[in-house]
């Protein structure tokens, strides 16, 4: 799992530049309006609505933002249709990648991630093919120290806590991310990122040039307006991974 929490910090931290051309502003109401379609406009009993805003706010998405995208979600205000489409595929290396679509042109999403892969060395694969070696669970950043983190994260209801660098990564069930995250808040420590994702069974290690390859692929994917998610099951030393996030 190191390599998909050190790509997660990374991504957190790149997120503030994202936000400042409104992309990612826009994938974030687009993940509140499709939650809210689901499962109703109250973040009190919509778990999946709760996290997506919880995600904005940590982006510094403005609150009428947020309020018109779960208004569009629930049908009180006009809105486009959004169906969720998951492709499935390879990058260099044998890296298994599992990407969210949230889209309003089913066909638009299929051409671009299809090109995509294609002329960044990956592939597109079946229905099934990698869907496999993922399962979703929340997962939690946290910087603190070890008894606090690890004390706090399970009586929370966490599943398991695992040291990362100077980060500490707390996995639990999708439903148990609000509970946990907010004891560990009221504890005092610092929260670097918290999401519902799919992390995977298995990870594929990489060097260097494999490690480039797969991260432009993922950055292109991530990149593409109806791409929600890029879930990947690399695994970058810290060597490399220092030198590519410089």
């Amino acid at each position: 799992m190191s390599g998909h929490s050190k790509w997660s910090t990374i991504k957190h931290k790149k997120g503030a530049k994202d936000a400042k051309r409104g992309k990612l502003f826009a994938k974030l109401a687009r993940a509140i309006e499709v939650a809210a379609r689901d499962g109703g406009g109250d973040p009190g009993f919509n778990p999946t609505l709760a996290t997506a805003i919880e995600k904005a706010k940590a982006a510094s998405m403005p609150a009428d933002n947020i309020e018109r995208a779960i208004k569009r979600g629930t049908g009180e205000v006009e809105g486009a249709t959004y169906e969720e489409i998951w492709y499935e595929g390879y990058a260099a290396g044998g890296v298994a990648l599992y990407v969210l679509v949230l889209t309003d042109n089913r066909n638009r999403a299929a051409s671009d991630v299809r090109s995509t892969f294609t002329r960044n060395g990956g592939s597109l694969g079946e229905p099934g093919s990698v869907a496999y070696l993922f399962e979703q669970k929340g997962f939690i950043l946290v910087d603190g120290p070890e008894d606090d983190v690890m004390l706090t994260a399970l009586d929370a209801g966490a599943e398991d806590v695992r040291e990362s660098g100077e980060l500490w990564e707390v996995v639990t069930a999708p439903g148990e991310l609000k509970d946990v995250r907010g004891a560990l808040e009221e504890a005092g420590l610092r929260i670097e990122s918290a999401d519902v994702t799919q992390l995977p069974a298995t990870s594929v290690p990489l060097e260097t040039d494999k490690a480039k390859q797969v991260l432009r692929l993922v950055d292109l994917l991530e990149e593409l307006d109806d791409v929600q998610e890029v879930y990947a099951n690399f695994d970058i030393g810290d060597d490399v991974m220092a030198a590519l996030a410089g």
